[in-house]
């Protein structure tokens, strides 16, 4: 993400140098995201083997997921604080190392309970790991546009969707230890790597930052009770008592979060940029077309393996090309968008998003697997189109020492959006399965997202009709 310094002309590529980041340096701060993002979905498909292994109720096992979840979105809350009175580096640092040392408690844990406290701990370092990553790799700490590869592009963005596939494949070549195992040299790799990141490339401490702690209690709570509600809801619906309960009360809490923020300096994390009309319909674009891209790759490896009986690695498969032309369109996008202004580039995004998910109406039983892979590919396309100049637009307005606290509000809204979002869609899928049978029901999600891209694309019309910036990231 880009960061406006003292002046506004230091946000043009004609008045900064381009700084290509080192391949160390890139590792280091593309490790961290990645494995996060990775263990937070890879678990799902080891859930059986762990609890047959620990002699555990599947009810049980089922925590070393919805515990990372949960206490990955409790450590958001602390993620900006932290930043400001340690600064970005250090504290990115300290997290690959816990996440890399619950890594290695995850893989020798003796019984389920200590799996379950292994895998809190690793989502309380998790936290971090994406919005400080993302200040270092895409903000402009000392005036110069850094510039990231496009296979960095293509692992962000395929990592999550092969979580299960990867995981299914490391649990039939050595059990499910391996699934944690694995993190252990590559985090280590990644927390010496970390030390030949250049310290201007990264806000630094802001003097005097005090800590907030009713505003994070009121924050973590929240978050954690709105997230818990979100993962009770695709399994015991989201009218059940149990999951409108902590729905409410999370909403409540985040509720008082907000007042008392108002009220507040310093508080734990800055909602200032959630009340500008630009950056705030920025984020909420962003997660639009995070829950209508995903929502996709969420169900048709679904569709592929319980419908079409296909393998889960040819449903991993079925992925790839999506993931080649996400990666390629986020790095080639900055380069060819610089005569488009932003409220065209992201109004063409969503177009192509729009009709791409009418796709899916032709996707049955009996659809071969590089047609479903293209049409994937063909949604992909819009990624460029649409992030990179919203993340300009979102970012445009902050000073430098902002960004941790933007970077926290922006995947705190992204996680959120995508817990509801994806939830209900996938509720809506299997409710429609059931009644009408399953390919009948993955026209009507595809029709859903069409006509929530479709109505993301109207609301880009508001959008300034400024240039895209061409921000170098390939």
């Amino acid at each position: 993400m880009t960061a406006r310094t003292d002046s506004t002309k230091l946000s043009r590529p004609e008045a900064t140098g381009s700084a290509r980041l080192g391949p160390l340096v890139q590792y280091a701060l593309l490790a961290g995201p990645l494995l996060s993002m990775i263990d937070s979905s890879i678990v799902n498909v080891a859930v059986e083997p762990i609890a047959r292994e620990l002699d555990a109720s599947l009810t049980t096992v089922q925590w070393t997921v919805s515990g990372y979840l949960l206490a990955l979105g409790a450590g958001l809350a602390g993620t900006a604080y932290l930043a400001r009175r340690f600064g970005t580096r250090p504290v990115y640092q300290v997290s690959v190392i816990a996440f890399t040392f619950a890594s290695a408690l995850c893989a020798l844990a003796p019984d389920a309970t200590v799996l379950v406290a292994a895998r809190v701990l690793q989502g309380l370092a998790a936290a971090p790991l994406v919005p400080l990553a993302m200040s270092m790799l895409l903000g402009r700490g000392t005036g110069a546009a850094r510039s990231i590869s496009p296979l960095a592009g293509i692992m962000l963005f395929l990592g999550p969707a092969l979580g299960p596939t990867l995981g299914g494949a490391l649990i039939g070549a050595g059990g499910w230890r391996v699934i944690f195992l694995i993190n252990v040299p590559l985090g280590a790799l990644a927390a010496v790597a970390v030390r030949f990141v250049p310290a201007a490339l990264a806000p630094g401490r802001t003097p005097g930052a005090r800590f907030d702690l009713p505003g994070l209690v009121l924050l973590a709570a929240g978050l954690t009770a709105l997230l818990f509600g979100a993962s009770l809801g695709a399994a015991s619906g989201w009218t059940s008592a149990a999951t409108l309960a902590p729905l409410t009360a999370g909403g409540v809490l985040l509720a008082s979060y907000a007042a008392w923020a108002l009220r507040h300096d310093q508080s734990a994390l800055d909602l200032s940029l959630a009340r500008q009309p630009v950056p705030a319909l920025s984020m909420a674009l962003c997660a639009l077309a995070s829950v209508v891209t995903w929502a996709a790759v969420f169900l048709l490896p679904v569709f592929v393996q319980s419908v079409q009986g296909r393998s889960a690695l040819a449903a991993g498969l079925t992925l790839l090309p999506q993931g080649l032309i996400t990666g390629l369109s986020t790095a080639l996008a900055p380069r060819l968008l610089t005569r488009l202004t932003v409220r065209v580039t992201v109004l063409a995004g969503f177009a192509v998003l729009a009709v791409a998910s009418l796709g899916l109406f032709l996707v049955t039983e009996t659809t071969s697997l590089w047609l479903i892979a293209l049409i994937l590919a063909g949604r992909s396309v819009s990624i460029g189109l649409i992030i990179n100049p919203l993340l300009q637009a979102l970012t445009e307005p902050l000073r430098p020492e902002q960004l941790g606290d933007a970077n926290t509000l922006f995947n705190t809204g992204q996680r959120i959006a995508g817990s509801f979002g994806i939830g209900l869609l996938a509720a809506l899928y299997a409710a429609q399965a059931r009644t009408h049978g399953p390919v009948p029901a993955l026209h009507l999600v595809g029709l859903v997202l069409a006509v929530i891209a479709a109505a993301a694309a109207l609301a880009a019309l508001t959008l300034p009709a400024v240039r895209n910036t061409g921000l170098e990231r390939g």
